[in-house]
């Protein structure tokens, strides 16, 4: 198992809940401090370099006009890490491709970094959360569709060597694409994608990509690896799937002794419970899908990928831990929460630990990065091989 140190890069420093309406899209701007955020950005940028040091790969992602997540150009940030760091993996999960018109500059952008970093570049792709399409004056529609044309043209502009190509699909249009640079990593850098539903996840598995789900508890992320798997046998690569193909992200913190890692772990809820997004954010037309969308009007559907504001508010820590989402305790309790977890759902070969968030101080931080790291970690990789093969688990 590898295991990543992921921050959202969160401005906590924001007014009683009572006095905005929704910390995504409307959030006056003048609430942000710019000497606190740049004094934000250098401590996250250290506390990677920290999770580096220990032995733990690195990821970060990207959201926009959101106090969740100040970092709307994750390709920005993931080059200024690229040049601070020298071992760890790098990965963006991710770009959100259906909300950017040139997708041959993100492949730009990915090519540039994979060299930057000699080589340690995961790219992740992203259909993006429901509250981004009214920042994106995208149209919600068809997100899906734009998603997958972005994605393999972005994938054939990395494949291809021979001199410029032209593109006329149904949402882009490019008469030549010829990129310099070219990746480091041949044919090109590991692709994720990230999915929190069943549907999306079988198309996942029937290319092949690392299938990435966020917040999505025990009954949750199953069905999402089920349909991985579904999709992967159906485009006939094998019965079995292997391990590295499945990572999980949640929140995690491991303290010394049961109430410094609660203090942690209450800390760290705060990007569930300080989410305020109203309804008409959450839900543009659209955006779901027809079916997903008459399930969830018949009061039958599940809440919308990537969208954490329908968690509810003051959620607690035993019921984070409950649902699977959160993971907290000494080195002893959170390994056996994560082997718990792993066999319940058939495994998965990665783990994106959500280590910081909120008012989780840096001290904080970079103690919960080094428990897990020398305490956790050794156990985790030494029980669950590189080499498993996903679904075949019992329930611990």
């Amino acid at each position: 198992m590898k295991v990543w140190h992921f921050t959202e890069t969160a401005y906590p420093y924001l007014p009683p809940a009572d006095q905005f309406e929704s910390i995504r899209v409307n959030l006056p701007n003048r609430i942000y401090d710019p000497e606190k955020g740049a004094a934000l950005y250098d401590r996250y940028i250290r506390e990677w370099q920290i999770a580096e040091e220990e032995g733990v790969d690195i990821m970060m992602n990207e959201h926009h006009q959101t106090a969740t997540c100040v970092d709307p150009a994750a390709p920005l940030m993931l080059a200024a890490v690229a040049r601070v760091t020298s071992r760890a993996r790098l990965l963006i999960l991710g770009n959100p491709i259906a909300n950017r018109r040139q997708p041959v500059r993100v492949a730009e952008e990915m090519a540039m970094i994979d060299i930057l970093s000699h080589g340690r570049l995961e790219v992740g792709f992203v259909r993006g959360v429901p509250y981004e399409v009214l920042p994106a004056n995208s149209n919600p529609m068809r997100m899906n569709e734009r998603h997958w044309e972005a994605l393999e043209l972005i994938v054939r502009a990395w494949t291809h060597h021979e001199g410029p190509f032209s593109h006329e699909g149904r949402f882009f249009h490019y008469r030549a694409v010829n990129i310099w640079p070219r990746p480091w990593q041949q044919p090109h850098p590991p692709v994720w994608v990230s999915t929190t539903s069943a549907s999306g996840a079988e198309r996942v598995g029937s290319k092949g990509y690392v299938q990435a789900t966020f917040l999505t508890g025990y009954d949750g992320t199953r069905q999402v690896y089920e349909a991985y798997r579904r999709g992967w046998r159906a485009a006939g690569r094998g019965q079995d799937v292997p391990i590295d193909r499945l990572a999980y992200a949640g929140l995690v913190y491991c303290g010394s002794n049961e109430s410094e890692a609660r203090a942690g772990a209450e800390k760290l809820l705060w990007y569930v419970n300080a989410n305020k997004v109203p309804p008409h954010f959450q839900q543009p037309p659209g955006y779901a899908g027809l079916a997903a969308e008459v399930a969830m009007l018949k009061g039958t559907g599940s809440r919308t990928e990537g969208d954490h504001a329908n968690f509810g508010r003051n959620m607690s820590v035993e019921t984070a831990m409950e649902r699977g989402i959160l993971f907290c305790g000494t080195p002893d309790q959170v390994y056996a929460q994560l082997k718990k977890f792993y066999c319940r759902v058939g495994g998965f070969g990665h783990l994106l630990i959500m280590g910081q968030a909120g008012f989780l101080e840096h001290d904080e931080t970079v103690h919960g990065i080094r428990m897990f790291a020398r305490e956790v970690y050794p156990r985790l990789k030494e029980e669950f091989a590189d080499n498993a093969i996903s679904g075949v688990f019992e329930a611990a």
